[in-house]
Parts: structure tokens; C-alpha cells; sequence
């Protein structure tokens, strides 16, 4: 039966095995190991700095969150690129060594990572100018949702069917990207309304004041304004524009009671709705006269 002194040797021998050579270095199945383990830990603990960052610290100074996010993001991307260097030069590895192996990195990207490389880049962009950041109200190539999360590759968008859609960063630098809360949480919401032309667009207007400045979630100031908008084919149409600060992450649903609520007053006041209508004229040819 083997003694312990002849078990550590063998495990010695074993994790001193040259698995190739690198530059000047021997690369061992223990530089591999160390290597493996060290990388696990500085991407654990990073992480954890990260999330401790944005939950216990930075609220502590009234931070807004997606500033939170940027800053303590930019802060881990900083100690992983220190660990790594430190990591390798602790593990013994010849950093001369590496410049081949960058080289190749770069046909890499030349041929088949320029997806990732673009994505990762807009992330550091979206990092330090802040077009969009976490908590943001943001409309993309139709997506509508609020931004929970940037990360190195991509931007997670929630919808309001709670779905998380994930987003290339690239997408938020090279796209056209509107975003509701930008400046501030206050949007302004036009709703379009039609009616007939035997109405009285002076009492229109009074319905329609009257109605949203009961709605909940609609600010008084600034005041909401009926627009006239003109005479259109079968109505006069008219734009009702408030302002909300309570449901810019889900404005359809403000438009939809306040829809509820003009139906319901136009029918107590017997304010007609119009359909789309046309008068036809059917003349008589001479001959058949």
C-alpha cells in the first residue's frame, strides 16, 4: 500500500505534467488548474462586488439606478482586466508569449467575431454616454419595454407582457432609439378624436377637458389642450394632449380608460361619433333620358 509521502510525490509529478510550452513557460496541468480556478473566482467575486455596489452602496448617496449600474459595471470590467494580468503573471505565464496567440485573436475577429466585438465595444459606449441605462422607458424597431439590464454583448428589454427581450448593444448605437425617460419620467400622450359635423366643437372640447382632468395619473400641469385639428373627410377631429408622469411604462392602458371614460360621457351628452360616409350621385345619361 502506497505511503502518503509517495501519494504527494505522484500528485506532484501529476500537476507538474507539461501539457505544452508556451514562450518561455512550461504550461502544466497546475498552471491549468490554478489558472481554471482563479478566473472562477475573479468573475465570482467581481460579480458579487458588482451587485453589492448598486444594492447597498450607492443607494446609501441617493444614486439613480442606472447610474448605479453603469458606474459599478465599469468598476468590474477595471478589476477583471487588473486580475487577469495578475493572474498571469502569479501563474508564471511568459506574456510575450501571448502575442501570437492575439494575433490569431485578431484573424478571429476578422473573419467571424466582428458581431461580438461590435457588441462589446456599444456596450462600453452605452456605459460612458448613457443613450439608454437600466430603468429606461425605450421604444427599438418596434420593441417597447423597460431596460433591466446592459451587459458586455447585450441590453435586456422587459415588455409589458413581461417578456425579456435581449437586445444587441450594437443595435442601441446603430438603430434609431427613442427613449421615453431620457431627461426626465414626464411624457406627453396625444390622443386622436373624431366627431360629427352637426356637433359643437366649443362643447367637444369642454367634454374632453372635463374628462381627463378627472382621470387619475394625468397631470394639471402643464394643463391638458384640446387641439383642433381640422375637417376631415367625415368628421371634425380633434388631438387631447396630457401630460403623465405615473404611467409612462404603460401609456396604452392611460389612453384606454381615458377612451372608456369620452365614450361614456359623449353618450350622456348624445355627442355623435361619425363612421367613414360617402354621398353617391347617380345621373342619367342623355340617351336614356
Amino acid at each position: 500500500m502506497a505511503t502518503t509521502e509517495e501519494i504527494l510525490e505522484w500528485l506532484n509529478q501529476f500537476f507538474n505534467t507539461q501539457l505544452f510550452k508556451l514562450g518561455s513557460s512550461d504550461f502544466t496541468l497546475k498552471t491549468l488548474t490554478v489558472l481554471i480556478l482563479s478566473l472562477i473566482l475573479l468573475f465570482f467575486f467581481t460579480s458579487r462586488l458588482s451587485r453589492f455596489l448598486v444594492k447597498k452602496v450607492f443607494p446609501k448617496y441617493n444614486m439613480n439606478i442606472g447610474v448605479s449600474e453603469a458606474i459599478a459595471t465599469i468598476i468590474r470590467y477595471i478589476l477583471i482586466i487588473i486580475g487577469l494580468y495578475i493572474i498571469l503573471q502569479s501563474t508564471g505565464i511568459d506574456l510575450s508569449a501571448l502575442g501570437l496567440l492575439l494575433g490569431a485573436l485578431g484573424v478571429g475577429i476578422g473573419f467571424g467575431l466582428q458581431n461580438i466585438t461590435s457588441n462589446f465595444i456599444s456596450g462600453i459606449i452605452i456605459l460612458f454616454e448613457r443613450p439608454v441605462k437600466v430603468g429606461d422607458r425605450v421604444e427599438i424597431d418596434g420593441l417597447n419595454g423597460n431596460i433591466t439590464n446592459i451587459s458586455a454583448r447585450a441590453t435586456t428589454v422587459l415588455t409589458n407582457d413581461n417578456i425579456a427581450v435581449v437586445v444587441p448593444n450594437s443595435d442601441f448605437i446603430n438603430s434609431r432609439v427613442i427613449n421615453w425617460s431620457l431627461t426626465n419620467n414626464q411624457i406627453r400622450i396625444n390622443m386622436e378624436v373624431g366627431v360629427a359635423y352637426k356637433e359643437d366643437p366649443f362643447v367637444v372640447r369642454e367634454i374632453l377637458l372635463e374628462v381627463v382632468n378627472k382621470q387619475a395619473g394625468v397631470l394639471l400641469t402643464p394643463e391638458p389642450y384640446v387641439r383642433f385639428d381640422g375637417f376631415g373627410d367625415s368628421s371634425i377631429d380633434f388631438t387631447l394632449q396630457f401630460w403623465t408622469t405615473e404611467y409612462i411604462k404603460k401609456p396604452l392602458i392611460l389612453k384606454s380608460e381615458i377612451y372608456y371614460s369620452i365614450f361614456r360621457a359623449f353618450k350622456e351628452k348624445k355627442i355623435e361619433i361619425p363612421f367613414p360616409q360617402r354621398d353617391v350621385y347617380i345621373r342619367k345619361a342623355e340617351s336614356e333620358q
